[in-house]
C-alpha cells in the first residue's frame, strides 16, 4: 500500500536526518537497529548514520517476527542477509541484535550464537538492569515455568513503556489500532521512569526505543530534546552506545 510505504520514506528522508542533527547538537551517542532491507533501500541516509559515527546493529533483514518463520533455515537466512547488508555498509559484523517486534522463535538464540552475536536487546526480564539471556526455558500448560540457564549473551532490557511506536502510531491491522496516546502523558512517563531509575537503581540503564518516522515529527523532536537536556543535568549520568554498555557488563560479571 503506497501510504504505508510513504511513512517509511518519511522516516528515512525526514525523521532520520532530524534525529542525527539533534544527537550531533548535544553530543549524544545512539545505537541504530536498522533492518537490512532499510540499508539496501536507503543507502545514503544509512551511510550517513555510519559516517557520523553512530553505531548500526542487527534488526533482521525483512523485519519479520522470528516466530513466524516455517523453519530455522528460513530464519537464519534472514539473519545472515542482514549481516551482509551491515558489513557492506560499515565493514564490520554487528555485535548486537534486536528482534523485530521483540519476538523470538525456539531457534533464535541458537542462531544468534552461531553467527557470533554478543548481546541482545529484545527481552523484558528486567527494566533497568542488564543481565544474561537465558536458554532452555520451558512453559508447560500444566506445570510451572522454568527460566532455564544463563548463556553468555548479554541482555539490555527493553519495554513497551519506553517505545514510541505503540503509543503514537496508527497501525493497519485487523482490527485497526489507533496509537494516539496523549504526548504529554507519554513524555511524562519517560521522565518519571528515568527519574525513578536514577534515584533507585545503581548503574541503571535507561533504554528508549525510537522510530524515525514516529519521533522524527518536528514537534516531538522538541520534546525529546527537552528530555535529553533533563537527563544531562542529572549527576552521574552518561550517554553510551549499547555495545559499550554490554561490554562493560560482561567485563564486570
Amino acid at each position: 500500500m503506497p501510504t504505508r510505504h510513504s511513512r517509511g520514506v518519511y522516516g528515512a528522508k525526514t525523521g532520520a536526518p532530524r534525529l542525527l542533527d539533534l544527537h550531533d547538537k548535544h553530543d549524544v551517542p545512539a545505537t541504530w537497529f536498522v533492518p537490512g532491507h532499510t540499508i539496501d533501500s536507503f543507502p545514503e541516509i544509512c551511510g550517513e548514520i555510519h559516517d557520523r559515527d553512530y553505531d548500526i546493529q542487527h534488526h533482521g533483514w525483512s523485519h519479520t517476527g522470528p516466530a513466524t518463520y516455517d523453519s530455522k533455515e528460513d530464519e537464519k537466512a534472514d539473519v545472515d542477509r542482514a549481516i551482509e547488508s551491515i558489513v557492506d555498509l560499515t565493514g564490520e559484523k554487528p555485535s548486537g541484535y534486536r528482534s523485530p517486534a521483540w519476538d523470538y522463535s525456539e531457534n533464535t538464540l541458537e542462531i544468534l550464537d552461531e553467527v557470533g552475536i554478543e548481546w541482545d536487546s529484545s527481552k523484558m526480564a528486567s527494566d533497568f538492569e542488564p543481565h544474561w539471556v537465558y536458554d532452555g526455558w520451558s512453559a508447560p500448560e500444566d506445570g510451572p515455568y522454568d527460566r532455564g540457564e544463563p548463556t553468555d549473551i548479554v541482555e539490555l532490557p527493553v519495554s513497551w513503556q519506553r517505545d514510541d511506536w505503540p503509543a503514537l502510531t496508527f497501525t493497519w491491522a485487523r482490527p485497526h489500532r489507533m496509537g494516539y496516546v496523549s504526548e504529554d502523558s507519554l513524555f511524562q512517563r519517560y521522565y518519571d521512569q528515568f527519574d525513578w531509575m536514577h534515584e533507585h537503581v545503581d548503574d541503571g540503564v535507561f533504554i528508549l526505543t525510537m522510530h524515525p518516522q514516529v519521533i522524527g515529527q518536528g514537534h516531538r523532536l522538541s520534546r525529546l530534546e527537552d528530555l535529553v537536556q533533563h537527563m544531562k543535568q542529572q549527576e552521574d549520568v552518561e550517554f553510551k552506545e549499547m555495545h559499550d554498555v554490554a561490554t562493560e557488563f560482561r567485563e564486570n560479571n
